[in-house]
């Protein structure tokens, strides 16, 4: 590896360097570009110009189209091909990884520790190193070989007394004339009968039939000194024989005598329940030999909801309280009402039907969903579980399944394993017990851990392997997490950054590493660890590839690249290029002017706060890791939720909040986190949550047809003189039914053609040449233009394209208004990033008619973004709050947060130590507050002097 030159030299002393030439992938337009090899090269630009086409769609591709073209032509057949990109030349191409933030890992099995595989080195330690109790009485089982049994008597003083006892009776109630029958056959001439030697005679001891019982023989009687291990080995023999695998070892002590319960299988001495042999697949919630048997591993049930079965306990049975069958007429519901069982229920409460079921007992309304078996009452839930099982139609099922909710399971409480899995321990504690705790807590566990002399060389190496791994999530600020938290969880930041710190501990060197955007979802407190982790893997001999738009990563670059100068087909090109400082002062794009901070401080004159009707407050929140905190919504203003990682954001936002107004409105959804109240939820007539997830379920959804101006679009086509003559009606122009789009390649456009060992093909379909409409469909023009063309135009070409058009043109305007001017009305969901598809969901908003009393919830939705498409962003969140709406936006941007005319900071830190209200008021309020780490930042964007003021935290 060559010297790495100091920040600011030119690229020409860079030796090693992957060169690209002649990329016309998308947006490129035929660029050349060298970026150095074992550096940190970030790409940057505003959104849609072109920076994911040159780093994951060109020299990914490329480098995974390579080494699987190096591969065999079987073993090719078996792998997802990638197409070759559309380039002249790469050279210098080192093996390429990407870490992005697909949100690829949603599968409600996979959790932090499986995707670290942290999680396997704890499946091997339990299974080498753990002690299994019995899953019924508690008791430690201990599985010995009768070598170790006597090594372990000859390791005693010398001198002690030792009695050899084969346990035949254990707790067991009756007088047992068999046990003593099998000690005579033996030859013995002792029993200890509980706790007591007595002598066998003929007559054996007589012992009460309705008491339960120990009955163990007496094998032999020794005392510890040199000479006796053939003789111990004889009689330990014996009584694993006679004891089917168990013997006792009671040894005399100044106190009395101390039994020791040894076994050569995994048994319980004292009820007998039976182990299979410790694997580490017996900690796997993703194998049977593991899984709880309840729910299959995933450590949750589906199953009917009480609170949204009867979401109104005000009314009565009779009037129509069991929301599913509510306007229904239903045989399941008249045969629950006839049930002699709900009857006499009622009759022992002294309740009739038509009591409302507030005025209902609590046992009894337990009862109504549990059942009774003393009354033959089966409960509601069984009642409607059989309903949702045996419905004939789907549209009843569907319609049953929104009044399910996701419960913990009863038998593991969300262990997700089975119970002899749940027994065992390594330290005093059961796996799950461990998983479950905030990462710094594990590897302290962990490296306190000792072990007995025989397994310290099997437990001792696994040490160093799971603490070096804790502390790679830990440098990439990742230290909140539990190694029990479902992946279909974490954010895609978080998804990312997981799968960063993977690729640290696996040491690869030679690598370019593709991420994208690894500072989402990261607090500017948090971004120093992220870049330490970046350096350290450059440094280690690695290239890394950034696509961020994050100020310190930027500056942190050894190389920038800046695309440009605009969005679509106004950018592709390479506006800037050098090291970052350098840029600074001659650069003349954007991000330079941003760097320079030569924009303008764009914070409101004047806050909403006065204008605000009311709040909505959240009291007594404890979901989580919120400590039972207060917080204060102001009605019609632009809110902004901050705070470090794992702070509690979401959970007061999502799972708290916006789950309760959710189901306040009347909607079925996922039961709210954990809280006293929620007080002014009246105030709000319609919730809307725009999240980053993908618009449609395929790739027939498009930014037109999500947003409804698609429909508006084909009226005006409809509308046509020609149409008319013809007699097309709208649905004529829609591309997803059968009439006028092309059927060779059913309205995509394209056609895929299979290639067995070599990458699948879309091919433009020679019908239609990819307009997605048959000919005559097509013949129909709207100034000039067909349907087809109108799907390829751009949203800045459509505005005037569609100027006259009042119900078309808004729509556009509000995707124009989002910042997605450079996107088609026709392109696919499938090729939108996670930011694009919130802005579609926002301009689908934006276009609709607004109440004023609509309550908006963002999260996160400058992923993605530049700073200069931040400005067009915070744009509209102001116009939705200048319309009387409530915007919550849950953010780390300071750009936006000091915005806000109302703060909630969350803090002081992650996980266990955070969940509290750090600050609350205005950002000037939360900059003033020196135990927010979000007011330090706060400070330097707002101009302020550095505070002195100690801030008293209005939440508790």
């Amino acid at each position: 590896m060559t010297d790495r030159p100091s920040r600011g030299t030119s690229d020409s002393t860079w030796v090693d360097r992957i060169r690209v030439q002649g990329a016309r992938v998308h947006n490129l337009r035929n660029i050349d570009i060298d970026l150095p090899r074992d550096r940190l090269v970030v790409l940057t630009g505003v959104s849609g110009s072109g920076k994911s086409s040159l780093a994951f769609d060109t020299l990914y591709a490329e480098g995974q189209r390579r080494y699987i073209e190096s591969l065999t032509s079987f073993a090719r057949q078996f792998l997802d091909q990638l197409e070759r990109p559309d380039v002249d030349l790469i050279e210098g191409l080192p093996p390429t990884v990407s870490i992005d933030q697909r949100a690829g890992a949603v599968n409600p099995r996979s959790t932090v520790g499986t995707l670290t595989e942290i999680h396997d080195y704890f499946r091997l330690l339990y299974a080498r190193t753990g002690i299994p109790h019995c899953p019924g009485c508690g008791q430690a089982i201990r599985r010995q070989t009768p070598e170790q049994m006597v090594a372990g008597v000859l390791a005693m003083r010398e001198g002690r007394k030792v009695l050899v006892l084969a346990p035949l009776v254990r707790g067991r109630k009756g007088e047992h004339r068999e046990a003593f029958e099998a000690i005579r056959r033996a030859g013995l001439l002792r029993a200890r009968v509980d706790g007591q030697i007595v002598e066998m005679t003929d007559d054996p001891p007589k012992l009460a039939r309705n008491r339960a019982h120990h009955v163990e023989a007496v094998v032999d009687r020794l005392v510890v000194r040199e000479g006796i291990r053939p003789r111990l080995a004889e009689s330990i023999d014996l009584a694993l024989k006679l004891g089917e695998g168990t013997v006792v070892l009671s040894a005399q002590t100044d106190a009395g005598w101390d039994d020791l319960v040894l076994s050569v299988k995994y048994a319980c001495p004292s009820c007998g329940t039976g182990f299979e042999e410790l694997e580490p697949r017996t900690f796997s919630f993703n194998s049977p030999h593991g899984a709880c048997a309840t729910c299959g591993g995933l450590g949750t049930l589906s199953a009917f909801d009480p609170e949204l079965v009867v979401p109104d306990r005000s009314i009565s049975l009779a009037e129509g309280a069991i929301a599913p069958w509510r306007g229904l007429r239903s045989s399941a519901q008249d045969d629950f009402l006839l049930d002699p069982g709900l009857s006499a229920l009622l009759k022992r409460s002294r309740l009739t039907r038509n009591t409302p079921l507030a005025d209902w007992p609590e046992k009894t309304y337990h009862r109504l969903f549990a059942g009774d078996p003393d009354l033959d009452y089966a409960g509601l839930t069984a009642v409607l579980e059989h309903e949702f099982s045996t419905s004939k139609t789907e549209a009843r099922r569907t319609a049953l399944g929104h009044f399910h909710d996701q419960t913990t399971c009863p038998d593991c409480q969300g262990a997700r394993l089975r119970p002899e899995a749940r027994a065992v321990t390594v330290g005093g504690q059961t796996i799950h017990e461990v998983l479950t705790r905030p990462l710094p807590e594990i590897r302290k566990f962990i490296a306190n851990l000792t072990f007995e002399a025989p397994l310290e060389p099997v437990g001792r190496p696994l040490v160093p392997e799971i603490i070096n791994r804790i502390e790679f999530l830990e440098r990439v600020g990742l230290g909140y997490l539990t190694l029990a938290r479902g992946s279909d969880t974490l954010s895609g930041g978080e998804l990312q950054r997981v799968r960063l710190a993977t690729q640290i501990g696996s040491g690869l060197v030679g690598v370019c590493y593709i991420l994208d955007e690894p500072t989402a979802g990261l607090h500017p407190r948090d971004t120093g660890k992220l870049l330490a982790s970046l350096e350290q893997l450059r440094d280690q001999g690695n290239s890394l590839v950034v696509v961020e738009h994050d100020e310190a990563t930027i500056r942190a670059a050894d190389w920038l690249i800046d695309l440009g100068p605009g969005a679509g087909p106004e950018g592709g090109q390479i506006v800037a290029t050098g090291p970052p400082d350098a840029l600074v002062v001659v650069g003349k794009s954007a991000t330079a002017e941003y760097l320079r901070q030569n924009v303008p401080n764009a914070v409101p004159k004047a806050r909403r706060l006065a204008q605000s009707a009311g709040s909505i407050e959240v009291v007594g929140a404890t979901e989580r890791n919120l400590k039972g905190i207060d917080a204060r919504f102001p009605l019609g203003t632009l809110i902004g939720v901050s705070g470090v990682s794992g702070s509690g954001k979401s959970t007061l936002v999502n799972d708290v909040l916006g789950r309760a107004m959710r189901r306040a409105l009347g909607n079925a959804g996922p039961r709210p986190g954990a809280h006293q109240r929620i007080d002014g939820l009246a105030s709000v007539d319609k919730l809307v949550e725009i999240d980053q997830a993908p618009i449609g379920r395929g790739p027939r959804s498009t930014p037109a047809t999500y947003t409804g101006v698609f429909d508006e679009i084909r009226k005006v086509f409809a509308r046509t003189r020609e149409a008319k003559i013809r007699g097309y009606p709208a649905s004529r122009f829609s591309f997803n039914v059968k009439g006028g789009r092309c059927e060779s390649c059913q309205g995509q456009g394209v056609r895929k053609i299979e290639m067995n060992f070599l990458p699948d093909m879309f091919v433009t379909c020679d019908a239609c040449g990819g307009k997605r409409y048959n000919r005559q469909t097509l013949e129909v023009r709207f100034k000039g233009l067909s349907i087809g063309d109108v799907l390829d135009l751009r949203v800045d070409a459509a505005l005037d394209v569609f100027d006259a058009q009042p119900k078309v043109r808004p729509g556009i305007e509000s995707l124009h208004e989002a910042g997605l001017g450079y996107v088609t009305l026709g392109q696919s969901s499938s090729t939108l990033s996670g930011g694009e598809a919130q802005r579609v969901k926002l301009a689908a908003e934006l276009g609709r008619p607004a109440s004023g009393r609509t309550f908006y919830i963002l999260d996160e939705p400058t992923t993605g973004l530049h700073f200069a498409d931040v400005d067009r962003l915070l744009k509209v969140l102001h116009r939705l709050a200048d319309l009387g709406n409530t915007v919550v936006v849950i953010e780390h941007n300071i750009d936006v947060i000091k915005t806000a005319d109302w703060v909630i900071d969350l803090g002081p830190e992650g996980g266990d130590a955070g969940g509290q209200i750090v600050a609350m008021g205005t950002p000037n309020d939360v900059a003033e507050s020196p135990e927010s780490h979000t007011g330090h930042y706060l400070r330097e964007r707002l101009g302020l002097p550095c505070s002195t003021k100690k801030a008293s935290s209005p939440g508790k």
